[in-house]
């Protein structure tokens, strides 16, 4: 794979329904590091949790030892999910344990005149950090939709007075993709 091509990846929340997910194009050279912050951008999250790329040649984040964690800063995408149908899993914050599954749909030159990395397209809102992981998202949900629930009032004002479930907007996304 030459090293000015783009992977398509995408990128899945596990654990929740409706499915939450990402179609992102990144540089193929792109180092996991810095995929951690295109996922947080595309997501929605607020990168202030630890997190782990799990792939078939190792677990790489900040560099641990203790943990077995190698450094994700040495080491391109490309090289850890290379092929068309590769996977890779992606978790955030250790304590909701938000796992995301990466599969490599395509790779692709780089178009001229195109900004990468991008977001293509995607479906429904991220989580409110530190909601509780899947279970706690679904208890949120199920708590902000009705007004006589007993924690409806509470999450609501928590979450900033109203959260939509399925907005979505790939123009935003790309704004402050832009920006990193």
């Amino acid at each position: 794979m030459p090293a000015d091509s783009v992977l398509q990846i995408k990128v899945t929340l596990a654990d929740v329904r409706p499915p939450i997910w990402r179609r992102l194009q990144v540089p193929a050279d792109l180092t996991l590091d810095r995929l951690h912050l295109v996922i947080q951008t595309a997501m929605g999250w607020e990168n202030c949790h630890m997190h782990l790329f799990s792939t078939p040649a190792g677990d790489y984040g900040r560099r641990d030892s203790e943990l077995g964690h190698r450094d994700e800063r040495e080491v391109p995408l490309c090289a850890v999910a290379p092929a068309v149908g590769d996977r890779i899993s992606y978790t955030y914050d250790f304590g909701d344990d938000w796992v995301h599954g990466i599969e490599v749909e395509k790779a692709l030159p780089k178009e001229p005149g195109t900004a990468y990395p991008r977001c293509l397209t995607g479906r429904r809102s991220c989580p409110p950090e530190d909601c509780g992981g899947p279970w706690g998202y679904a208890n949120f949900l199920e708590a902000i939709a009705d007004p006589g629930h007993e924690e409806h009032d509470e999450l609501l004002e928590w979450v900033g007075g109203a959260f939509e479930p399925n907005h979505f907007d790939a123009e935003d996304i790309n704004k402050r993709l832009a920006t990193r």
